[in-house]
């Protein structure tokens, strides 16, 4: 998705319940008689203007839909990209569920639904197991086990001399750019490294503050709090390397089954990398997640 500038959003201005910080907000509300509202959550390094396709595609399918750059990214940064302040990514986490509950009262009577992304999907995971009753129905994009994906770095890690940084997950494929592992389409992958709000250096202590809840994320007594009727759909990349080939993302749909989650739905894209919303198939993709949304809210 492109950064450039969008008339196709408003800009405005979220003030977070956690500490004051000041958080950029992106509405697309052109619609004549909204049917739901679609809550953004983007991912880690980049922000949420990039959802502008994704955005324009809920649109025209009746849907409003609302994005806030997370503290430390977009236009949400006061000093050091990446850093979360003293909230930390507990803080974050706080700011996606109170985001939606304020569009949630923004907007009443239409169902709330939420599309999390990498970062904004392990903040959304956490989300649920107190705030399930906020959303109509939540699809997580570029997710993965989070203890599971934790492991398998720190045993990278071990195994260099390197900290395990983003960087790690281009090892598999070719390195243009260092950034192959987002996307299969290098246009996609140079508009990412041409935008300076994408892909900046990050403070030692990002990375790791990701992985806090992770075994939280994988107690069944606390996902048993999700309430059992919530929609949930994980659509991932066959080849991004946080979906473990396809197997984490499939074990985090199963976990939400093995907790009482009666309808789940996990789809893998072959041969799909990291950003999906951004893939060579993104068309179909975005298509299948506006359908199943409709279908769910």
């Amino acid at each position: 998705m492109s950064s450039m500038p969008s008339t196709t959003f408003t800009t405005g201005e979220f003030t977070s319940p956690v500490d004051g910080t000041r958080l950029a907000t992106y509405a697309w509300t052109d619609v004549a008689q909204p049917r739901g509202v679609v809550q953004v959550a983007h991912g880690l390094a980049e922000h949420a203007a990039r959802y502008d396709r994704v955005a324009q595609a809920f649109n025209a399918a009746g849907y409003v839909v609302h994005a806030a750059d997370h503290r430390g990214h977009g236009h949400s940064i006061t000093e050091v990209p990446g850093d979360f302040g003293e909230a930390g990514f507990d803080g974050l986490i706080s700011d996606v569920a109170a985001f939606g509950a304020h569009l949630a009262e923004q907007h009443p009577g239409l169902p709330l639904v939420l599309v999390a992304h990498s970062m904004g999907s392990f903040a959304a995971q956490s989300v649920l197991l107190e705030h399930s009753g906020q959303y109509a129905a939540v699809v997580l994009s570029g997710s993965t086990a989070l203890d599971v994906l934790a492991a398998g770095m720190a045993e990278a890690a071990a195994r260099s001399d390197e900290p395990a940084g983003l960087e790690a997950f281009n090892a598999g494929f070719e390195h243009r750019t260092g950034y192959e592992w987002l996307s299969r389409d290098e246009a996609e992958v140079d508009a990412y490294v041409a935008d300076p709000l994408c892909g900046f250096d990050l403070p030692e202590a990002t990375v790791p503050s990701l992985f806090g809840a992770a075994g939280t994320l994988a107690d069944p007594q606390r996902l048993a709090a999700i309430r059992s009727d919530l929609p949930l759909l994980v659509v991932s990349g066959q080849a991004d390397p946080l979906a473990g080939g396809g197997d984490l993302v499939q074990l985090l749909g199963q976990r939400y089954r093995d907790a009482g989650v009666a309808d789940v739905t996990v789809s893998v894209r072959e041969g799909a990398r990291h950003e999906v919303f951004n893939e060579t198939d993104r068309d179909e993709v975005v298509a299948e997640v506006v359908g199943w949304v409709q279908a769910h809210s």
